[in-house]
């Protein structure tokens, strides 16, 4: 049992919604599940339709592309995201799970040899570059070039900010142009949309969206599950008496340590939502995060139960817009902890420095800047 931090919990229950000041604009969250559900699927109300605005806050200083295919609405989204999703898709295939595996193993085996391990840049970014270099069919070299950039693609410490992450997707894709192969820069230089090759910043904005969707999100997730099963041994114990539960912790961490609080949409036309008024152009965004505590969707939301069912949890996003590192996020998690229970007897918290996301209009919990632990092996 853990009581989770619940900065929503009052709004959505007495209003629905929350309006959150950004860089001068107030950006009215939605924070109820259902409300959310419904919006998610109501693009012609709340319109993806806005190139640099679904990120909240918005993103026109960071890149100089739309990202795809989470900046359109359907029809277009739905024919972009059939270019990549077989690609994605790989994630679900054995042989690529078992590469999974292997990478975590060694990764776990290089934490047990150590008297201590600082999580976040120590493991849970190697981990998730590594995974990520499977997963686009990219040599291990180029996992070595991500770990370098640090935490965060827009804003690392390795300088590769907005500009540096275009420089490298461009020389990936002349790369890719050149001399195709089977790896995801060159899916994107062959693939046809509607009868046409991708321009090149529709190229880019697969590619930002790939980088800059799914990093930190992996990261951050990676490290709280660790945090959890250290504070709570008996959560190990409870996994290695059952192994067919992991499935069911899975989706209980990914939906209480949801790492992207809300995300934005534009409202076409002026819209009412629980009696506040959007002018039309105005956005509004989906509270993934507060929908997932929603006491009308889950029982007990705050509690964090390893076999919780069902579990309608909005982590991954909801309609047409469902996150499509889905099945790639499912199986590293999937991995980890079936081989935290196969190799690992205990962990030990050592040092934590929590990482929280300050607004004018709330304050959350994001996992950790640093989390640095012990890893006792079964002998």
């Amino acid at each position: 049992m853990s009581d989770i931090p619940d900065p929503f919990g009052e709004n959505r229950r007495a209003d629905g919604v929350l309006s959150c000041p950004f860089t001068g604009e107030e950006v009215l969250m939605i924070l109820r599940h259902g409300d959310v559900k419904r919006a998610a699927k109501d693009w012609g109300t709340f319109s993806s339709d806005a190139p640099f605005r679904v990120p909240v806050p918005s993103e026109e200083n960071l890149r100089t592309m739309r990202q795809l295919p989470i900046e359109v609405d359907p029809p277009e989204q739905t024919d972009y995201r059939k270019l990549v999703e077989p690609f994605f898709q790989r994630a679900k295939e054995p042989a690529f799970q078992s590469h999974i595996e292997n990478l975590i193993r060694d990764l776990l085996r290089e934490a047990m040899a150590l008297d201590s391990m600082e999580i976040v840049n120590g493991f849970a970014l190697p981990l998730q570059s590594r995974a990520l270099a499977v997963l686009l069919n990219l040599p291990q070299s180029q996992a070595d070039t991500w770990i370098g950039w640090g935490i965060h693609v827009f804003h690392g410490a390795g300088g590769n900010q907005g500009a540096g992450l275009e420089a490298y997707h461009n020389a990936q894709l002349d790369r890719a142009e050149a001399n195709p192969g089977d790896d995801f820069f060159s899916l994107l230089t062959q693939a046809i949309y509607r009868g046409r090759r991708l321009t090149r910043d529709e190229m880019m904005g697969f590619a930002n969206l790939t980088f800059a969707g799914g990093r930190d999100t992996i990261i951050h997730t990676v490290a709280c599950v660790i945090h959890y099963l250290g504070t709570h041994p008996e959560s190990l114990e409870f996994l290695r008496e059952d192994p067919s539960r992991i499935i069911h912790a899975s989706e209980e961490f990914f939906r209480v340590f949801m790492p992207l609080t809300h995300i934005g949409r534009v409202c076409p036309v002026e819209t009412e939502v629980h009696g506040v008024t959007v002018k039309a152009g105005h956005r509004v965004s989906l509270g993934w995060a507060s929908a997932n505590l929603d006491e009308e969707a889950f029982e007990s939301p705050r509690d964090i139960r390893l076999d919780r069912k069902p579990n309608p949890h909005v982590s991954f996003g909801f309609g047409a817009h469902l996150c499509l590192g889905a099945p790639h996020s499912r199986t590293v998690l999937r991995a980890l902890l079936s081989l935290c229970c196969e190799h690992i007897k205990r962990i030990t918290i050592l040092d934590a420095h929590d990482r929280i996301e300050h607004t004018a209009a709330y304050e959350r919990p994001l996992g950790f800047e640093s989390l640095t632990v012990a890893m006792e092996a079964i002998e």
